[in-house]
């Protein structure tokens, strides 16, 4: 009796364990932050160049979306990982994301000029 007592706990635990270990495992969906970047890069303004743009938890479409970002959204680009950014949004956006959510955006679907006052392209200087 004692045997499979011991034998039950002994398997129960295990379980806990090999469970506990999947449960912390990273996945694709998990957020993956600024740990991520390949390449610093001076903050810059950005901003999208459509609607409906999805901003990830980390940089690749495997990752889960935060939310959808339109175009005059204002981001600062805060660095890169191959051809994606990590951005920050910079005030409250069109769909309800906070100022100062942090997300991965693609590189092809950014407009990464400089917002500086005198340009007229800039969104904000229009």
């Amino acid at each position: 009796m004692r045997f499979r007592t011991t034998t039950a706990t002994l398997a129960a635990a295990s379980a806990l364990l090999v469970g506990a270990g999947i449960a912390l495992a990273p996945t694709a969906s998990a957020a993956v932050g600024s740990s991520a970047c390949t390449v610093n890069i001076r903050d810059q303004d950005v901003w999208p160049y459509t609607d409906g743009l999805r901003l990830r938890t980390g940089p690749g479409t495997s990752y889960s979306a935060l939310g959808l970002l339109y175009s005059k959204d204002r981001l600062t680009a805060r660095c890169t990982k191959g051809s994606w950014y990590y951005v920050s949004t910079d005030t409250k956006t069109r769909t309800g994301l906070k100022a100062g959510t942090y997300g991965w955006v693609s590189a092809a679907y950014l407009d990464t000029q400089t917002c500086l006052p005198e340009n007229t392209a800039c969104p904000y200087n229009r």
